[in-house]
């Protein structure tokens, strides 16, 4: 019986270019964060100190993103054999447990202006001028976190971005609230709009959550199936089985597996697997491979593992 195994992996250390990103819109956020307060003390809105409240946990959020991103390099070490990758998928959880957090905090004070009746609302100009400029700012840094997160492969950015984008949307609804209450004075629209504030607190972090656990609890990557179809197309394989994978594909992903070549000596089987694992590298990079290389009378029909 022999073995192979192959370490293929291209992936870069990243981390300085996403602790530049997280640093330029720490600023950002905090100046977001400052205004809405301010205009939010101003007005009395419930709606828009709810979005302040939001906006803290931006830069709260920043500063987790910038603590992981220092601690999880790609690049393997003895104590790390597989690389650090998964804190940073930590730290895109830490950002939905702040947006859980958040969520409570605005329907807390939602139930609370409903049973006590507060100082009404009031809205100017430039008062709604600040919220532009907020409005502006929260638009380039959502863009500016999701082009290089997906440029450079952090989960952590685009998880910051998917964040923004809920402030993006929370906003315009609380101006429309703040206009309607400046047009026509119908203060209940500061109430009921703090509501779709929440919800789309909520929302965000749980797709911060959903897009992070498969990392996190070793879920399959990638059908087995589909890669034994790759790996077959490679010349002198006669069977690939007990395929896994775990991972997320674009960020990191570890394959396994037992292949059957047509082969007479080690080097022969060498050179096939090498091929085997530069068409999945190809495929599916960055990945590690291992392959279990066995002679042709343990060929099995168990592509995968089965429950």
């Amino acid at each position: 019986m022999q073995h192979s195994q192959k370490i293929v992996s291209k992936r870069t250390d990243h981390r300085p270019a996403v602790q530049k990103v997280l640093l330029i819109t720490l600023g950002l956020n905090l100046m977001v964060m400052v205004l809405k307060v301010i205009v939010g003390y101003w007005t009395g809105s419930l709606s828009l100190m709810a979005d302040a409240l939001h906006s803290v946990t931006d830069s709260a959020n920043n500063v987790l993103g910038l603590v992981t991103s220092h601690m999880s390099s790609p690049i393997p070490d003895r104590d790390h054999p597989y690389g650090h990758q998964k804190y940073e998928a930590l730290g895109a959880l830490g950002i939905a447990a702040f947006l859980g957090i958040a969520c409570f905090s605005i329907f807390q004070g939602v139930i609370d202006r409903l049973f006590e009746a507060g100082a009404p609302v009031t809205i100017s100009p430039p008062e709604l001028g600040l919220l532009l400029v907020v409005l502006g700012i929260n638009i380039f840094v959502a863009f500016y976190e999701r082009h290089v997160g997906q440029k450079v492969g952090s989960p952590i950015l685009i998880a910051d971005a998917q964040h923004t984008m809920s402030d993006i949307w929370v906003t315009i609804s609380v101006m429309a609230g703040l206009v309607g209450i400046w047009i026509w004075g119908f203060q209940w629209l500061d109430v009921v709009l703090a509501f779709p504030v929440a919800v789309l607190v909520f929302w965000s972090g749980w797709t911060v959550l959903k897009s992070n656990l498969p990392w996190l609890v070793d879920e399959m990557a990638i059908a087995p199936e589909v890669i034994q179809q790759e790996v077959m197309q490679v010349p002198g394989v006669i069977n690939c089985h007990s395929i896994a994978s775990r991972g997320v594909v674009g960020r990191q992903v570890f394959i396994e597996m037992h292949l059957i070549v047509e082969a007479q000596d080690v080097e022969a089987a060498h050179e096939i697997t090498e091929a085997v694992e530069a068409r999945l590298e190809e495929k599916y990079s960055p990945v590690r491979v291992n392959i279990h290389v066995e002679p042709p009378k343990y060929s099995s029909e168990e592509i995968s593992y089965e429950s």
